[in-house]
């Protein structure tokens, strides 16, 4: 019966633990991340399925209110609005628009309304935006855009010099370039709802659950097919004369 030794060199075994680790790490958080948009669909489906309420104050955590639906009435300050660059729908590269609405029985206070994407063009010309006058009654969703990005954009820009077009969502900047206050959050005009919105084909959670999942399995395949090399290399077989 042939015998084999197991004698691999320190080096590859190091070697071999870090890159394994490494592709553990790698699948954990893109696991964690899928697990992450599931927890996010639910909060979803759940907030899609109650009826719409008033726009928040005084908000504590994101987690309570993130998708809840709301209703509202105001009147649109174009003036003030911007477009978020580089966003595609059907694989067209255009904006989405986003504009600030007066808050009837706010006493002044505002809140951004993202009333869908337009198309852009080659010549980076900006689109024709119709904007609704008077009173409008609005029903949406919250949503809270990321307080963290990598950016390098000037993100220094007065009311009185308005840049239109802008490549995120920046609330705080937001709050800073205008004259009025503005609650800490974007309403997405829901598609069914009149006021001036646009195509609004929301990205959802789900739609990144199963590539988030596949990137996983596919870092911990490379784990376990680097251990089986790693056995394979240092499995040698004993000549028995010797």
């Amino acid at each position: 019966m042939a015998r084999y030794q197991f004698k691999p060199k320190l080096g590859m075994i190091i070697a071999t633990i870090v890159v394994m680790a490494l592709c553990v790490e790698l699948g954990s958080w893109q696991y964690n991340k899928a697990q992450a948009k599931i927890a996010l669909q639910q909060q979803l489906e759940a907030g899609l399925a109650n009826l719409a309420g008033s726009l928040p104050d005084g908000i504590v955590d994101v987690e309570d209110f993130r998708y809840k639906r709301v209703m509202f009435e105001g009147v649109y300050a174009p003036e003030y609005q911007i477009l978020i660059d580089n966003k595609v729908n059907d694989n067209v590269v255009g904006y989405h628009v986003l504009t600030p609405i007066k808050l009837n029985g706010e006493d002044g206070r505002f809140v951004l309304v993202n009333r869908g994407w337009v198309a852009g063009n080659l010549n980076r010309n900006l689109p024709m935006v119709n904007t609704p006058t008077g009173k409008q009654t609005l029903e949406g969703e919250l949503f809270f855009p990321l307080e963290k990005f990598f950016t390098l954009e000037d993100r220094t820009v007065k009311s009185e010099q308005w840049k239109q077009v802008w490549q995120h969502i920046d609330m705080k900047r937001y709050q800073e370039a205008v004259p009025f206050e503005i609650k800490p959050y974007v309403v997405r005009l829901d598609a069914n709802s009149d006021g001036g919105g646009f195509k609004r084909n929301w990205a959802i959670p789900k739609d990144r659950v199963s590539i988030h999942l596949g990137y996983a399995y596919q870092w911990f395949g490379f784990a376990l097919t680097l251990l089986v090399i790693f056995i394979v290399l240092n499995l040698k077989k004993v000549n028995k004369e010797s």
